[in-house]
């Protein structure tokens, strides 16, 4: 691999503003940061098809909800990333949801990022873009959701595990009043399954706990190899 104090990720649309990477690199160097996003400028939004748009405020929107901070354009292919970020990286997506995994990435190890905007060109006249709005849309929301189960299990496992215990309180509710009255069970499918789903909330819970454990043990494992590039630098 490329060895470098700094790494570009630009697209090869040519729609990308260059001009303002002395400017972009400078800012990097100066904050001490590990990744600059270069978002595309409101102002250029006619250049911009309003379903990648709508998409991109969409998933930046539902990845802030889940890990946290607001990106004005998650799905830039236009950013700066320093040495230790890149050699850190564990790249897994091979579409355009690397950028939603570079983001995370970013988020859930706490590194420091920045967004600035730059001015977006049109298209040459001929070409056509790559990005398919409904399908790739539907991939990166999977890969934010994948992400959640990889990054964040605690909250996924746990969500299932109360949802599991208040439906199994509900309906063991009712069928506890009902034995207080006629001191038998007459429904005893019901009880069964009350019993079965507080179970399952219970494995859900245990399952959660443990793959928190494991996602901790990674992210430290990442954090180490951060901080060995950092001090390289």
């Amino acid at each position: 691999m490329l060895d470098s104090d700094i790494y570009v990720m630009i697209d090869g649309d040519t729609q990308c503003d260059t001009s303002i990477l002395p400017r972009a690199i400078a800012h990097l160097h100066s904050n001490q940061l590990d990744m600059l996003n270069i978002a595309r400028s409101k102002s250029d939004s006619a250049h911009y098809r309003i379903g990648h748009s709508f998409g991109n405020k969409l998933l930046s929107t539902t990845a802030a909800l889940f890990f946290g901070k607001q990106f004005n354009d998650m799905l830039s292919g236009y950013r700066i990333f320093s040495r230790a970020f890149v050699k850190s990286f564990p790249a897994q997506s091979k579409g355009f949801e690397i950028e939603t995994e570079l983001s995370v990435f970013a988020l859930q190890q706490n590194l420091r990022v920045d967004e600035i905007e730059a001015s977006y060109k049109p298209r040459p006249q001929g070409s056509f873009s790559k990005l398919h709005t409904f399908k790739d849309g539907f991939k990166i929301l999977f890969m934010i959701f994948q992400l959640l189960f990889t990054e964040r299990p605690l909250l996924v496992f746990g969500f299932l595990s109360a949802l599991c215990f208040v439906i199994s309180l509900i309906v063991g509710v009712d069928i506890y009043l009902e034995f207080l009255e006629t001191s038998r069970v007459a429904r005893y499918p019901t009880l069964f399954v009350c019993v079965g789903v507080g179970v399952i909330g219970v494995v859900l819970g245990v399952a959660g706990m443990l793959a928190h454990l494991v996602v901790r043990g990674n992210r430290e494992s990442r954090r180490i190899a951060y901080l060995n590039h950092k001090k390289i630098d």
